[in-house]
């Protein structure tokens, strides 16, 4: 299926200024050295695969899943083939003390790239796997960061979200407090980030729950008034190749995007989805319903679907990728917008946050309700609204 079709584009973004900028980032990449940490998701594998195609002088990839390192290799060796450079993957976790034994023994990168995240607002139900967010979205950056400074590195690059900009959502706060701390570590080694729009198809996805859904013959489930950025999965990763190597120190790029011709409800792109795989969508009245005509529908070309207002927490209507009081660049690049922030923070603030999400974990209890708390206090205008319903209790 075109991709590009189904989120309702017709040309690739970036394409032009990759064509300026291509000698140049050829030749960086080239003569350089990377780490890719979290390579083997769908970002990381998109970006790992735009720095080997222009044959790096070393590119180690670190993540935790062994079975998307091992497809990663595939996709590559099957696509791009070898390089002379020094191409490795390693099964580890960036947060664990083995990982700190592989940095010590070796350690030498032009650029570390992180692209570990936990990314689903349903991740945010319980106190336990929102401790492990913020680990994972905080405090992994925060390690890394400070390894990669101490070792030289000329750039460190994590990937943001678009969430991050007015958050709504415990996952955009986690990412907004990382940039925090990235403004604050950028005194002492070149820092830039990338805010994102959702990436099509991307590992856990509902994008990809489409494809799941016809496999398994299961109805199609949507929210019909959310509406949402989409990118590729190859313009995921040239966004972040972009922004680690033709970022200055502080700069946050973002896709330019527009409301009126590329926002796009999830329903929209379910319809489709299903069309341009050969279905005439059945729009159904609830779940139960739509589970029965399963049994009858798709041997006649037509697929049951459930189209719904969100009532869940976490879910902002529209998405954005920067803030009204937030200065920006928007002329450097065709396609790429940047944001131009000063190290805007406090660190007494970021300093108690440490402390305090330390000592919760030292005490082995803590609520949900006090790391929101703790998130007021770092984002005062922190949008969030408890509504006590999550995308976990629905089809």
């Amino acid at each position: 299926m075109d991709i590009l079709q189904l989120i309702g584009r017709t040309k690739t973004l970036f394409s032009d200024d990759l064509a300026q900028y291509e000698r140049e980032l050829s030749d960086m990449v080239a003569a350089s050295r990377f780490l890719v940490i979290g390579g083997a998701g769908s970002i990381g594998q998109a970006v790992s695969k735009e720095i080997f195609r222009r044959k790096p002088r070393k590119l180690h990839v670190v993540d935790l899943s062994e079975n998307n390192l091992a497809e990663l290799v595939r996709d590559i060796r099957s696509s791009l083939g070898y390089i002379k450079g020094d191409f490795r993957t390693f099964a580890l976790d960036c947060g664990s003390s083995v990982y700190d034994a592989f940095w010590a023994a070796d350690g030498l990168y032009d650029y570390v790239l992180n692209l570990s995240a936990l990314k689903h607002v349903r991740s945010e139900k319980d106190p336990y796997t929102l401790m492990r967010m913020i680990d994972v979205n905080i405090f992994n950056t925060v390690k890394t960061l400070k390894q990669a400074g101490e070792k030289g590195a000329k750039k460190y690059f994590c990937v943001s979200t678009d969430k991050a900009a007015n958050p709504a959502n415990m996952m955009g706060a986690t990412k907004r407090i990382m940039e925090m701390f990235l403004m604050q570590y950028s005194h002492d080694i070149c820092i830039s980030t990338a805010r994102f729009a959702n990436v099509a198809f991307s590992d856990g996805s509902l994008l990809q729950s489409f494809e799941q859904r016809l496999k398994k013959r299961q109805p199609i489930v949507a929210p019909n008034d959310v509406k949402r950025y989409f990118v590729t999965p190859r313009e995921s990763g040239e966004l972040c190749l972009l922004s680690t190597l033709l970022g200055e120190n502080r700069d946050i790029f973002f896709p330019k995007l527009s409301k009126d011709l590329h926002l796009q409800t999830f329903s929209d792109i379910a319809l489709r989805y299903l069309q341009a795989g050969g279905y005439e969508p059945f729009l159904c009245r609830s779940e139960q319903e739509a589970r029965r005509l399963m049994h009858s529908l798709p041997d006649d070309g037509r697929w049951p679907c459930l189209f719904t207002a969100s009532d869940t927490t976490g879910e902002k209507e529209c998405e954005e990728f920067y803030t009204g009081n937030e200065t920006l660049d928007m002329d450097r690049f065709l396609s790429l917008g940047i944001v131009k922030n000063p190290p805007d923070y406090d660190p007494q603030k970021t300093a108690r946050f440490v402390g305090a999400i330390r000592e919760k974990k030292a005490s082995g209890s803590w609520s949900k309700e006090e790391l929101v708390a703790l998130f007021f206090e770092m984002i005062p205008d922190f949008a969030y609204i408890e509504k006590g319903k999550y995308l976990d209790s629905k089809m």
